[in-house]
């Protein structure tokens, strides 16, 4: 079971909080790329995408390799993992809500329709 307290999914939520490290954590998933191409698509210094990424390394979502200058990170996506599974003991929940609603709605809708029917008659 996940843990709804867990610091590390503190973490993850916080980490998947910004637009651009969500952007970062979607360049990552289709392979490792330096700092600098992490860069490229922002209109930031290379110091604040190194924040970025110091974030999503705390996270546990992103693991950085040091090639002699250059700084390569991968994406680590176990925490997504615990994040999706806490996130989905919320879906089953709207899901249901959402199919009694639609149950509702579909029984208003054959009432009014057999009411409309009574008054062709």
């Amino acid at each position: 079971m996940v843990e709804s307290e867990s610091p590390d999914l503190d973490a993850v939520f916080h980490a998947l909080g910004d637009a651009t490290r969500r952007q970062m954590i979607a360049m990552l998933a289709d392979g490792a790329h330096t700092v600098g191409e992490l860069a490229e698509p922002f209109d930031i210094s290379l110091a604040a995408v190194s924040k970025h990424v110091k974030v999503l390394e705390r996270a546990g979502l992103v693991r950085r390799e040091i090639q002699w200058r250059t700084h390569v990170c991968s994406l680590a996506p176990d925490p997504l993992g615990e994040a999706h599974r806490w996130l989905d003991r919320y879906s089953r929940f709207w899901t249901g809500r959402l199919d009694a609603l639609e149950a509702l709605l579909r029984a208003e809708d054959d009432d009014d329709q057999q009411q409309q029917e009574g008054e062709e008659e």
